[in-house]
C-alpha cells in the first residue's frame, strides 16, 4: 500500500488548525564567517520556538537530486514527487488563472536580454516591472495569435515571468526546455524529447524568434526562454485525501498553481517591497474559514539565486519578527521549512536537505539553541523524506487512526 493511501485511510475529521510556512530556498551554504544565511541570521522567535519543538532536515527528493519547486512543493504536501511528475509550466499557468485543456500545451516564460550570434546575456531581463511585463504581453498577444495552424494565448506573471498557452492538434508536452540555464551562454533552441514532440519543439522556436524580432528595440526584454513544457494532469485533491479544508496563501503565480493544481483555495496577497506582512495579515483574516493554511515566503529564494547572501539573510530576519502574529493566533501544529535549497554560493537550487521546524502540544523537543541547518542535522526527526512531513503534521493534529487492532 502506497503512503499517500494509507495516510488517506486513516484520516479523522477534526477541528485542529495545521500552518506550514515555506520559505523558498530557505537552506544555504556557509558564508565567509562560516555560518549559512539561516544560521547568521537573527531569528529570536525561530530559536526560541526549534528549542521546545521536534526538528530535523528534510530530503525533498533523493540524496544528491536538486529539486525544483514544484517537485518540492508536492513532497511538502505529501505526495511522492518520484510518483507524481508535474511539469513548470501548468503550474505557472494554473497560478495566472490560465485555463488548460488536456490537449493544450503549456510553458513557463521568461523574458531575457539578448545579445549579438543570439548569446543570452541575462535570463531575467533585469527582474522588469510587473507593470512592464503586462505591457509587453498586451503588444504580443496582438501580434502572436497563431503560428502554423496551433493558436497562442500569453499570460503576464510577476517581473520577467509569462505564461504561453498553445492549442492544437498532434502537441506534445515531450520537449526539452528552450533555455540555456546560464547567463552569457548562446541560446539553447527547443529540441524534442520524442518524436511526439517534434511538432510542438518547432512551434516552440518559431515563437521565440517571433518575439525577438517584435521586441528588438527593448532595452532589457528583447527576447524570452521557454521551460517546463507541460499539460495538465490528474491530481488526487488534498481535501479528500486527508479530510482537510486548505488554503494557500502566496504572491507568486506558480506557488499559487500548485495550490490549486492539489485543490487549495487561493488567496491573492499583494507583498509591497517584500514586508511579508500582506501574508500574515492574510492568514489572520482566513483563520476561521479554514484548518489547513500553506503559506509561501518566496524572497529568500530569489536573493539565493542572485547571489545575495545578505538579503537572504534580512529576508528570514523579517520573517522571524513577524513570526509571532501566526504564534497568536495559537495553530494546533506549525511547521516552517522550505521546498529546497537555494544556497547564494551556487546562485540555484541544490541537493542539500532543508530545515524543518515542527511545533505541537505533542512533540518530543529536540532541544536545540537555534533553528539551522547544522542544529536541525541533531534534531530528533532526522534526516526525513519530505513526503513524509505530511503524516506527522496529520498525526500531531490528531487527525490519524490507528493501524491495526
Amino acid at each position: 500500500m502506497k503512503r499517500m493511501d494509507l495516510l488517506s485511510e486513516l484520516v479523522l475529521e477534526n477541528q485542529t488548525k495545521l500552518v506550514l510556512f515555506v520559505i523558498d530556498g530557505l537552506g544555504g551554504l556557509p558564508g565567509k564567517d562560516g555560518k549559512t544565511e539561516l544560521e547568521a541570521a537573527a531569528t529570536p522567535n525561530l530559536d526560541k520556538l526549534a528549542a521546545k519543538s521536534e526538528t530535523g532536515l528534510l530530503q525533498m527528493i533523493e540524496a544528491g537530486i536538486t529539486p525544483g519547486s514544484g517537485p518540492g512543493h508536492l513532497a511538502l504536501f505529501g505526495y511522492d514527487p518520484l510518483e507524481f511528475r508535474i511539469g513548470r509550466g501548468i503550474l505557472e499557468a494554473l497560478g495566472v488563472g490560465a485555463h488548460v485543456a488536456p490537449q493544450e500545451v503549456c510553458a513557463r516564460g521568461n523574458f531575457a536580454t539578448w545579445g549579438p550570434g543570439d548569446v543570452v546575456l541575462d535570463r531575467r531581463a533585469g527582474r522588469i516591472s510587473t507593470e512592464k511585463n503586462k505591457e509587453l504581453i498586451s503588444f504580443l498577444s496582438e501580434n502572436i495569435k497563431e503560428i502554423r495552424g496551433v493558436k497562442v494565448r500569453l499570460y503576464p506573471g510577476e517581473e520577467h515571468r509569462f505564461v504561453v498557452v498553445f492549442s492544437g492538434d498532434n502537441l506534445s508536452e515531450e520537449v526539452e526546455d528552450a533555455d540555456p540555464q546560464k547567463n552569457g551562454l548562446p541560446m539553447r533552441w527547443a529540441n524534442p524529447s520524442s518524436a511526439r514532440g517534434n511538432l510542438m519543439a518547432t512551434i516552440a522556436n518559431e515563437f521565440i524568434k517571433k518575439v525577438r524580432e517584435l521586441l528588438a528595440k527593448e532595452e532589457h526584454a528583447n527576447g524570452c526562454l521557454l521551460r517546463g513544457f507541460s499539460q495538465a494532469p490528474h491530481m488526487p485533491m488534498l481535501s479528500q485525501l486527508y479530510k482537510i479544508k486548505p488554503v494557500a496563501i502566496a504572491t507568486y503565480p506558480m506557488y499559487k498553481g500548485i495550490a490549486r493544481l492539489v485543490g487549495m483555495d487561493v488567496v491573492d496577497v499583494v507583498d509591497r517591497e517584500h514586508s511579508l506582512e500582506g501574508l500574515f495579515e492574510a492568514l489572520s483574516s482566513q483563520w476561521d474559514k479554514y484548518d489547513f493554511f500553506y503559506v509561501h515566503v518566496k524572497y529568500a529564494d530569489s536573493y539565493g539565486e542572485d547571489g545575495n547572501y545578505d538579503a537572504k539573510r534580512e529576508i528570514i530576519e523579517r520573517f522571524d519578527s513577524l513570526l509571532p502574529k501566526a504564534l497568536e493566533l495559537k495553530p494546533d501544529v506549525l511547521v516552517v521549512t522550505g521546498d529546497h535549497s537555494t544556497p547564494s554560493r551556487l546562485k540555484s537550487h541544490s541537493w542539500h536537505p532543508v530545515p524543518v521546524l515542527l511545533s505541537s502540544p505533542f512533540v518530543r523537543p529536540s532541544g536545540g539553541a537555534a533553528f539551522g541547518e547544522r542544529t536541525c542535522a541533531s534534531g530528533t526527526l532526522g534526516i526525513m523524506p519530505a513526503y513524509h512531513l505530511m503524516g506527522l503534521m496529520l498525526a500531531h493534529g490528531l487527525r490519524l487512526a490507528k493501524y491495526g487492532a
